[in-house]
């Protein structure tokens, strides 16, 4: 009599997958069923970039960066990850896994915030800073005004930065912008968007970059600048802000031109701000292509494994010893 069971359900690592039944002594035959495939948390095939970044026709041209990945694509990969080495890898599956989590755990910042344009590094704004425990409120995680304050020693660094390591032939100048003497800069609005309550203890890096490129004749008297507060223990930005600087002259006691010097610093700042998105991303959907295709070989061998014929005959193998059918 035929059996009138429906198919097993085998729930493997969160998935749900479509078992049927075997027969003893019979082989699997291979039935392409599309529930095989867990549905992923995202996938490329919406907005995957082109292997080669695709250009404009201008004469200055340039590529054109990929998409902005997920916004939680690093805990989303490593959790994918992590799934492939519990259905099972070979040696070779197993070195590019580990290459991804290599990547995840030492190239996160410069990917996650250059996939947005930030330029990271510790003279351009602050890396790996600690958060101190009297930072935190009574409401058990950093009060709001410290964001402010990591921004401004962000921003100091950003501007010295300049006057230090990128044009030393205007040290002075830049570093009077930080001072009421002649030219400077003032804070005309600061605005924040805090994204989640960071607590003690934690480490934080922030960044900033311009929002546009500074044109026109005159140079503009003000400029935006976006700052991003990264927190290492959740590897996501904790707190964005937007910054709008006016250019003052203290002498004159009035708003005034960008100085020139600041106008050509600030353009190969906004190519370099570019070429690091394209580089980020770039390097993102690569790793997270790297992922698809581990999850295909993988998932494929359990789907074969799985996936096998179903005759009226068929008892199920729950993988236990052939002496346990008769306990």
């Amino acid at each position: 009599m035929p059996s009138l069971l429906p198919p097993a359900q085998v729930r493997l690592a969160g998935r749900v997958f479509q078992c049927r039944r075997v027969s003893r002594g019979s082989p699997p035959s291979v039935s392409p069923s599309p529930r095989l495939y867990p549905h992923r948390p995202f996938s490329v095939s919406s907005a995957r970039p082109s292997a080669t970044p695709t250009t404009t026709t201008s004469d200055n041209s340039a590529a054109k960066p990929p998409p902005l990945p997920p916004s939680r694509w690093i805990t989303e990969l490593r959790t994918r990850v992590g799934k492939c080495l519990l259905f099972g890898c070979n040696s070779q599956q197993i070195s590019q896994a580990a290459g991804v989590m290599r990547a995840l755990a030492t190239e996160w910042r410069e990917l996650l915030a250059g996939s947005e344009g930030f330029l990271t590094g510790g003279r351009r704004g602050l890396d790996g800073r600690e958060i101190v425990w009297g930072e935190m409120d009574t409401f058990g995680h950093v009060n709001n005004v410290n964001y402010y304050r990591y921004a401004e020693s962000a921003r100091v660094n950003w501007i010295t930065n300049f006057a230090v390591h990128v044009d030393p032939a205007h040290r002075e100048q830049w570093r009077e912008l930080m001072s009421p003497r002649a030219t400077g800069l003032i804070m005309r609005s600061l605005k924040a968007d805090f994204k989640f309550p960071m607590v003690y203890p934690d480490k934080i890096s922030v960044y900033h970059k311009l929002r546009a490129k500074p044109e026109g004749d005159p140079a503009p008297s003000s400029f935006f600048l976006d700052c991003i507060v990264l927190s290492h223990q959740h590897r996501r930005v904790s707190c964005r802000l937007e910054e709008d600087i006016v250019i003052y002259d203290y002498k004159a006691g009035g708003k005034t031109s960008m100085p020139s010097f600041m106008v050509e610093l600030f353009d190969q700042t906004w190519k370099l701000q570019e070429q690091e998105t394209l580089r980020a991303r770039t390097r993102i959907w690569d790793l997270i292509r790297a992922v698809e295709r581990l999850e295909k070989e993988t998932w494929t061998r359990t789907k074969l494994t799985l996936s096998v014929g179903d005759r009226p005959d068929a008892v199920e193998d729950m993988g236990g010893s052939k002496d346990s059918s008769n306990t």
